[in-house]
């Protein structure tokens, strides 16, 4: 499963790409969407998205800025085959941000494999990637504006590694791809390729805990 990763450039620039399975375009790939703008016909961001993703016969994850009545959310959308699937924002806020935050994980079928999104924030949560993985994704994606310090990197390399699913990462003018070997790999370049291998590897683990008293064989 091969990603292209535009780190930090956009669907409007974009006019050839590299063969691959599902490009990748930063938190500037749409810039900022009005939703009512959408609606009325003024724009056609999201359209526009969805036909580059029938132009370069892949999956495309676009990062942007979303506005709702004057509510700023940071959102990816996602398309595949010429159709929008769906838009998810950020779930986590914190402190004084001048965004609100979405609801619910983002768990896309893009090419008969399934992706998970995560943004900005998100990435301090680790609940949020072991309810991805459990949920059966084959990889993460995670956008973020800029790389400020060395703690994303280290982020991505641990959930690929505690919770078994590779992990893509676009960080301002950086991607990041993380096995889950804990092997991690990073470029600068304005397309960077990265080749996962989708597959699942399971372990069988048992633990012991006090609690339930009755014998639960006796009630089944």
């Amino acid at each position: 499963m091969i990603f292209c990763v535009v780190a930090d450039g956009s669907v409007k620039d974009a006019d050839t790409m590299p063969d691959c399975d599902v490009a990748v375009f930063g938190l500037k790939g749409l810039g900022e969407v009005d939703y009512e703008h959408e609606l009325k016909g003024l724009t056609d961001k999201f359209e526009e998205a969805a036909r580059f993703s029938q132009k370069a016969k892949c999956g495309v994850l676009c990062g942007c800025r979303t506005r709702s009545r004057g509510i700023l959310r940071k959102s990816v959308s996602v398309a595949d085959k010429g159709k929008l699937l769906g838009i998810s924002d950020m779930n986590h806020v914190i402190d004084t941000e001048d965004f609100k935050s979405g609801a619910g994980l983002g768990v896309y079928s893009v090419g008969g494999y399934k992706i998970g999104i995560c943004i900005e924030n998100d990435l301090l949560f680790p609940d949020g990637f072991k309810a991805l993985s459990m949920c059966g994704c084959n990889v993460i994606v995670v956008f973020l504006e800029e790389l400020k310090n060395n703690l994303p990197p280290l982020l991505i390399r641990s959930y690929s590694y505690l919770f078994g699913i590779p992990i893509i990462m676009c960080a301002g003018n950086m991607a990041f791809c993380s096995e889950i070997t804990g092997e991690i790999a990073s470029s600068s370049q304005p397309y960077s390729l990265f080749d996962i291998d989708p597959s699942a590897h399971y372990h069988i683990i048992t633990t012991r805990a006090k609690g339930l008293y009755v014998d639960i064989s006796e009630d089944y």
